[in-house]
């Protein structure tokens, strides 16, 4: 008896649980976070290079303690969570909503193809990489649309899809003896755009995933007139 008085505190504290702050952190852990980072941002509590140096840990952080340092000199961090961080994209378009027809086709034939930098982003864009390979980066485009859709089909290729990291990615898809793959990504802000990637990948590689530090500039632009128009209310 005295042996098992002995090893009942043992075992107890074997399982009790990690406290929080010493659990890993995951990606939605650091996506709350950066969120919150942008907020501050967007309402002048950090400069630019405050932003970039707490963002930049945010990424390098393992735990959820560590993710918490970041974030303890401003008001989120003491505040209680009432709503996720993030809502869910909304419902595929209808049929008929975006029409079949591309409004841009990049097409790599055993070469290279790319879409990138300050450009529009139509409602409907289709990539072909056949023995070549494919970027539509679109981390810089300009959103006309709120839902877009790219088909993206890779033959013996590669094709490459980058997003901001505040808008919605969602993608249905498949590989033949390929990869197929997307991140799928909800954006907190219900108007931010919403991108699909469809397609196949045939001895070939689709992927679709957020570009870090990457932002829809007009979705901070709006979060900065939400954050004026509170200010304006206590003043």
């Amino acid at each position: 008896m005295d042996l098992q008085k002995q090893t009942e505190p043992r075992t107890a504290a074997a399982s009790a649980p990690a406290p929080a702050a010493e659990l890993r952190a995951s990606d939605a852990d650091r996506d709350r976070i950066a969120d919150i980072l942008r907020e501050a941002l967007a309402e002048g509590r950090l400069t630019a290079d405050e932003h970039a140096e707490r963002v930049e840990g945010v990424l390098s952080a393992k735990t959820v303690g560590e993710l918490e340092v970041f974030i303890q000199d401003l008001p989120a961090a003491h505040q209680g969570r009432t709503a996720p961080a993030y809502a869910p994209a909304p419902n595929r378009p209808a049929v008929g909503v975006i029409p079949p027809v591309a409004d841009e086709n990049v097409v790599a034939v055993f070469s290279q193809a790319m879409r990138r930098g300050r450009w529009r982003a139509g409602r409907r864009l289709h990539a072909y990489a056949v023995f070549g390979s494919v970027e539509i980066d679109l981390s810089e485009a300009v959103f006309e649309y709120q839902q877009v859709v790219i088909k993206a089909v890779s033959v013996f290729g590669d094709v490459q899809v980058r997003v901001p990291e505040n808008v919605s990615l969602r993608g249905t898809g498949g590989g033949v003896l390929g990869n197929f793959e997307v991140a799928t990504l909800d954006s907190a802000e219900s108007e931010a755009p919403v991108v699909y990637v469809d397609g196949w990948a045939v001895l070939g590689n689709v992927e679709a995933r957020p570009k870090r530090g990457k932002f829809v500039a007009d979705i901070l632009d709006r979060v900065q007139r939400k954050a004026d128009k509170h200010l304006r209310k206590h003043f």
